[in-house]
């Protein structure tokens, strides 16, 4: 039968069915035939002494490369490429506080996090690598198979061409799993956005140093090790079409317990709280509703923040501080350079609060405001915080359900691992990532709360702008509890 000149035979299914099956197959596979965690370790600490960062705190007038603009005092590059460090106004007249300033990195630019993906004896892999970024807590992190901003990736610097680039600048060649834009930190950046991307791969594939081929079982296994998987690796492993029909006859059941409810989760076939419609309902009205006035200032007009040879600060010492590195750096691109960093103040806390719902595990996702944000409104774990900035903070200003995700008892966890920041622009930036098992009806009814499927999330992460990173992290940690 034909339809406007094309024999229907030759239009594609809906959706993907395989995809979906192959990831869980991936999960499942314990080992890798050719690199198993003992070995993957051992590689790791033999890479150590030739794929490092050698970190020293500078003064901020100090950095080379770098300048204050006279009018302005904006931080900016020599080349006007990379990024600023600028002034932002914001006005949110919702929120628990209504109006700041605060220092912001700018980068327009769009990056590219990718990973490659293929097949080896019937299993999907995936190709990452062991990566030391200056910011990072203990070194070299699990990335994905390209992570670089375009000025990298255009060799700004002047340093080496990225590894394997070509595969995602041109994947016409090759399948297209994954390709979205999504944010970064909109509470430390502005409008930055990332194209991340999973392309599958059929032909060889040479090994770099630094680079090695891992089951999505082996990678969900190291979720539970502290600062391992960085958050770009996270993010893209984030958007797997990981959500399909008939995932629950292929995973093994283990009745009604946690596990099994959570598989039920990322069946197509399961039900949900809340209809599709109704979600992206409550998400339209979520940002229509908050409204969020950001406005780039010049950074000496900050109010409350002080600047000195050193580093820019808070007049509270709360929050973060601006300060400078001089790197100098191992297996990389570029073999020495000097920056400003974000320095947070504590470790955040990044938590799901999930409950059981008709045999089914629904997580309680907040509609959140961030003034770094290019929508405004995305959604965000239910807690997602430094708990030290609002010690000094009014009562209404604490984040709603914080103390439900510091009083959980041990038999309510699910998840809990301290996972690292981006490392590029951040120095030491951690977040203790927290699944909370909870009754349904200990989260109040909120206009800014939601109990969402992790179907549900998945289907929303194959578009722009809808989850941010910590929620894109936390969907990561979930689905690494698939296969335990």
């Amino acid at each position: 039968m034909r339809y406007h000149g094309i024999e229907r035979d030759l239009l594609l299914p809906k959706g993907d069915r395989i995809m979906p099956v192959r990831i869980a197959e991936s999960v499942l596979t314990g080992e890798s035939g050719s690199f198993s965690l003992a070995e993957f370790r051992q590689w790791l600490d033999e890479l150590r002494p030739h794929s490092y960062t050698q970190v020293e705190r500078v003064p901020l007038s100090a950095l080379e490369g770098w300048s204050s603009d006279p009018k302005t005092g904006n931080l900016r590059h020599r080349s006007g490429q990379f990024f600023a460090v600028e002034g932002l106004d914001v006005t949110i007249p919702e929120g628990p506080v209504s109006h700041w300033t605060q220092p912001i990195i700018n980068q327009p630019e769009v990056g590219i996090l990718g990973i490659l993906v293929k097949d080896f004896g019937g299993v999907t892999h995936c190709l990452l690598q062991a990566k030391a970024e200056p910011g990072n807590y203990n070194g070299l992190q699990l990335s994905p198979t390209v992570q670089a901003t375009r000025s990298n990736y255009t060799r700004v610097h002047g340093g080496k061409p990225v590894p394997y680039l070509e595969y995602f600048q041109d994947a016409s060649r090759h399948r297209v799993i994954t390709d979205v834009r999504q944010s970064e930190q909109g509470s430390w950046f502005h409008h930055k956005r990332n194209r991340n991307m999973i392309v599958e791969v059929t032909e060889d594939v040479e090994v770099l140093d630094g680079f090695c081929w891992l089951t999505l079982g082996q990678v969900h296994r190291l979720f539970a090790e502290e600062n391992l998987i960085n958050v770009d690796a996270r993010t893209v492993l984030s958007c797997l079409p990981f959500a399909g029909a008939d995932l629950t006859r292929i995973y093994a059941s283990d009745g009604d317990g946690f596990r099994s409810s959570l598989i039920r989760s990322c069946s197509e076939d399961e039900g949900s709280l809340h209809s599709a419609d109704g979600i992206l309902s409550w998400i339209t009205e979520s940002r229509t509703r908050n409204n969020v006035y950001a406005k780039r200032i010049p950074l000496n007009e900050l109010t409350r923040w002080y600047r000195t040879e050193d580093k820019i600060s808070h007049e509270e010492g709360l929050f973060f501080d601006v300060v400078g590195l001089d790197v100098t750096a191992g297996g990389r691109e570029v073999g020495r350079w000097m920056q400003p960093v974000i320095e947070p103040h504590g470790t955040g806390v990044v938590a799901f609060l999930s409950t059981v719902i008709a045999g089914v595990v629904h997580v309680l996702v907040h509609a959140r405001a961030e003034p770094g944000l290019l929508d405004a409104v995305e959604l965000a774990p239910t807690v997602q915080c430094i708990p030290e900035s609002f010690a000094r903070f009014p009562a209404k200003a604490r984040p709603r359900f914080l103390d439900t995700v510091l009083g959980a008892g041990p038999d309510q966890i699910r998840f809990d691992t301290v996972l690292s920041e981006e490392g590029g622009r951040f120095y030491h930036a951690r977040n203790r990532y927290l699944v909370i098992e909870v009754e349904a009806d200990e989260a109040e009814d909120h206009p800014d709360f939601r109990w969402m499927t992790l179907h549900q999330l998945v289907a929303l992460l194959r578009h722009s702008h809808y989850l941010n990173i910590q929620a894109r992290s936390l969907v990561a940690c979930l689905h690494s509890l698939t296969g335990a």
